[in-house]
């Protein structure tokens, strides 16, 4: 086995001196062909072990490309070995990711790659919550939001600081009294992946750091009560809405929630977008059936492909797919 460690100590060394030599396309594909006799001999460790080291070399010489080809065998092998997300595994991955220059192409197939197989491998349907963390912090750090958002929204018990203290900085980019909408794209994705946890952690850091702004000139007022408090912002009314939209969820009130939709519904219908979400999470945690709109020939068209929520069962549909309840105020949700 000590001969074998040597070997590919060796090779790896030969082809990091490629790369030294400024030969980085000869590196590349001397790498493959190699990397290419261990698989086929099934010897993963030494294929992984090559590819994450060439690449390393590669992507700290600043050639993105042929790194992250590199990086994206390197995944695949994972996926042959049928490998499974650990520390070890996981760290392999997000020491390569983290060498990628910003807007390098090849990187966002990576990501999806390496999320790709663990979901596979992982006990994590929607792809492990570490490297979701990873990618939407590297995404916010660049300012690519909406890349960040996609990432940070399944990510760990740290992604919600992160997520919205981007959101804040977007939204100090804009005029004071849009402050809900940008705090809304923290807080309803998160309840709406049942994460209750996660969306008031949001809730709590952008009022926070609002209150704090003393160049935002909003006023604000604590509303305390035995089982809560609450941030009132007299001048910004869908942010009010917001916090207690998330007192309803814990209180699991379904009364609370439709005073709060009828005081609200003026301010709610200027934002548009919040519409089928607010429907969703009425359906998730106060069992309020979401308003079925007919439409004959799409009706039509779901019976013919299997009826029910299948296939056709999207906007516009009467056979909308039934919403998982969740029990409030334990809807932790993911970690």
């Amino acid at each position: 086995m000590a001969f074998k460690t040597d070997k590919i100590e060796k090779i790896i060394s030969r082809l990091q001196s490629r790369i030294g030599e400024g030969q980085f396309y000869e590196a590349q594909q001397q790498t493959r062909v190699v990397a290419a006799r261990y698989i086929k001999a099934k010897n993963w460790d030494a294929a992984i072990d090559i590819l994450f080291n060439v690449s390393q070399s590669l992507l700290k010489a600043g050639q993105g490309g042929s790194g992250g080809d590199l990086c994206v065998l390197l995944v695949d092998v994972y996926k042959q070995a049928e490998l499974k997300p650990d520390a070890t595994s996981k760290g392999r991955l997000l020491t390569c990711l983290r060498l990628f220059e910003a807007g390098e192409p090849t990187r966002k197939k990576f990501v999806d790659q390496m999320l790709a197989w663990s979901s596979k491998f992982g006990e994590y349907p929607a792809g492990d919550p570490d490297l979701h963390h990873v990618a939407g912090s590297i995404y916010a750090e660049e300012h690519e939001p909406y890349e960040a958002e996609r990432h940070l929204l399944l990510g760990t018990r740290d992604s919600a600081d992160v997520l919205t203290r981007m959101e804040y900085e977007w939204y100090k980019e804009d005029d004071s009294h849009t402050a809900a909408a940008y705090l809304s794209r923290a807080v309803l994705p998160y309840l709406l992946v049942a994460n209750v946890r996660a969306a008031n952690t949001s809730y709590q850091v952008f009022t926070s750091l609002l209150n704090a702004d003393k160049g935002a000139g909003l006023g604000m007022q604590d509303v305390s009560s035995g089982s809560a408090d609450i941030r009132v912002f007299p001048s910004l009314p869908l942010l009010n809405f917001l916090g207690m939209l998330l007192l309803a969820v814990q209180r699991g009130s379904p009364d609370l929630f439709r005073q709060l939709q009828t005081k609200y519904v003026n301010h709610i219908a200027e934002m548009g977008s919040w519409g089928e979400s607010l429907e969703l999470i009425a359906e998730m945690y106060f069992g309020i059936q979401r308003p079925r709109q007919s439409n004959p020939l799409l009706d039509m068209m779901g019976s013919l492909f299997g009826g029910g929520g299948m296939g056709m069962g999207g906007a516009g549909s009467s056979s909308k797919p039934p919403v998982r309840r969740v029990e409030a105020p334990a809807a932790e949700g993911l970690d």
